[in-house]
């Protein structure tokens, strides 16, 4: 049997596992909000803000380390999308607005919008 390099074995494992539950509590390295994790926490609730860790979710594969501004909300199916940029490499994520997020925000962000349902 042909064995595969470890670099390409890597890579498949990280594919296979697109998502990883990880309960962490963590400082919102923004605005100082102590948050609670639950598994599912990707950003702080209270100013929508967030640390570019991972490739895929939950894994903690990306070096970069770089904050996520949110930028964007976006209505999808019904449901507000919170769209991220990081400061430090310019990737972007999305993530679904929780109950727990700080619609203030939300609003904020989603100011001169027109939604279409």
């Amino acid at each position: 049997m042909t064995e595969w390099p470890i670099n390409d074995r890597l890579k498949c494992n990280i594919m296979a596992k697109k998502f990883q539950r990880k309960i962490e509590d963590f400082v919102c390295e923004n605005c100082g909000a102590k948050v609670k994790g639950n598994g599912y926490t990707n950003h702080c609730p209270h100013c929508l803000w967030s640390k570019h860790v991972d490739i895929n979710p939950g894994d903690r594969a990306s070096e970069c380390g770089g904050l996520m501004k949110p930028i964007d909300i976006e209505l999808k199916k019904g449901e507000y999308i919170l769209v991220q940029q990081c400061v430090k490499c310019k990737h972007v994520r999305k993530n679904k607005v929780v109950k727990e997020d700080n619609m203030d925000k939300v609003i904020e962000l989603s100011k001169n919008k027109i939604f279409t349902i």
